[in-house]
């Protein structure tokens, strides 16, 4: 996945023409459930900062039948990119808007004609936060967000619709709301800084660069594409999540022109990542098309003991640390021994290997079943510390295991 988004850098070094023939490396992801591959796709996306959509492949539907229709898939994405297009303009113009929106609350607090030494001093109080539960009457955004009409729109269609949508909104957005409503200076802060960006913010700007984002940037991570694909030697009836579906999504992968209602979508280089667990079929039982639009191959293996230990320490926001800082909220402190850590690695190891592998997803299983008592009377431990050692954690699991152990008899 790190090739595959090191090799679009690369292609944008390129020269134009050069360019526009480099298509990305989209990639199969095989591996049973609970290993990451869908956290792999979605951390490497944030950390380029790229335009993301997850979709799962059952959702989909070959046309004709009822359904979602996959060139959904781009729209959603598009959307995507239009956010976050809008929050790189908002971080771009965080100190402008800071400054803005503390003088609006100045103009409501001391008044707009107070004198300097008067704002100063109310500024100063703003500052260290000792107006936050003041409450002042703030006007609401000239520029209300109206409803686009256009949601999902058929390529006949969307021509009428878009122009209709863009009469409708100026119709509605010409005048001012005028509407005032009391609120503290900690929820007016919001409120104003919402109303500013839409004044700093060009729409048309955004639109322009969330599409160049969408097409050169976007990542389509496709989960679940084992349940489309029928194995082979294998076929029955019309199946609308089947072959159908495939057969749909090829346009997409290898590269067409979408209609959306922001404007067409060139998914030539738009990354596509497809996942599944191929239990019950094998990735030569799909489309001998798909497997061409799909050149990598990565086999991820089921996690073990280690992986386990590593995930509930190695992360800086881990699962371990999430219910200390839960717990902290309570007023308790909660400590979680290594070796406790190691047994909890373990025991989720066992009962994947026994019972069912669902990955990583099994310590939130057993973290639960360690902490309930813990979480439950939280309220009453206030100023308590609660150490939780490997006696504890067997003494929690012991039902579990116990269970686990009887699955071997069962016929």
């Amino acid at each position: 996945m790190a090739i595959a988004l090191r090799n679009r850098w690369r292609r944008k070094q390129l020269p134009e023409k050069m360019r526009d023939e480099v298509m990305p490396k989209n990639m199969l992801m095989i591996g049973p459930t609970g290993v990451g591959k869908t956290e792999i796709a979605r951390r490497l996306a944030k950390l380029v900062d790229a335009p993301f959509i997850k979709v799962e492949a059952t959702k989909f539907t070959e046309v004709g039948f009822h359904g979602r229709d996959v060139d959904q898939i781009i729209r959603d994405l598009l959307e995507n990119g239009i956010s976050l297009v809008k929050q790189r303009h908002r971080r771009k113009l965080k100190a402008q808007l800071e400054r803005q929106v503390e003088d609006r609350l100045l103009d409501e607090l001391a008044g707009v004609n107070a004198r300097d030494t008067t704002r100063d001093s109310f500024r100063t109080l703003l500052r260290n936060g000792d107006l936050e539960d003041r409450e002042i009457e703030i006007e609401e955004s000239s520029r209300p967000k109206v409803p686009h009409i256009l949601q999902d729109v058929t390529p006949g269609q969307s021509d009428v619709l878009r122009h209709l949508d863009k009469m409708l909104t100026v119709s509605r957005s010409g005048g001012t709301s005028g509407n005032k409503r009391l609120m503290s200076v900690k929820e007016a802060r919001t409120v104003l800084e919402e109303g500013e960006a839409e004044k700093l913010i060009n729409d048309d700007a955004i639109l322009r660069q969330a599409i160049e984002a969408t097409e050169q940037d976007g990542i389509v991570f496709i989960d679940e594409i084992d349940k489309i694909c029928t194995p082979s030697g294998y076929r029955h009836g019309a199946d609308a999540s089947s072959e159908g579906v495939q057969r749909d999504l090829l346009p997409l992968i290898e590269g067409s022109i979408i209609n959306t209602k922001r404007g067409n979508i060139n998914t030539d280089h738009i990354l596509f990542v497809a996942s599944g667990a191929f239990h019950a079929c094998k990735p030569s039982d799909l489309m001998a098309e798909l497997q061409g639009r799909l050149p990598i191959r990565v086999e991820l293996k089921g996690l073990t003991e280690e992986d386990m230990f590593r995930i509930l320490t190695v992360p800086e926001t881990n699962l371990v640390q999430q219910h200390i800082e839960l717990m902290r909220t309570e007023g308790v402190t909660l400590i979680i021994t290594d070796s406790a850590l190691r047994e909890i690695a373990r025991v989720a190891a066992e009962v994947n290997r026994n019972v069912e592998n669902i990955g990583a997803r099994r310590l939130h299983t057993v973290l639960e079943r360690i902490l309930e008592q813990v979480s439950f009377n939280a309220p009453e431990m206030k100023g308590q510390t609660i150490t939780i050692d490997t006696v504890d954690v067997k003494g929690s699991l012991s039902d579990m295991l116990m269970k686990t152990d009887l699955t071997k008899y069962v016929l």
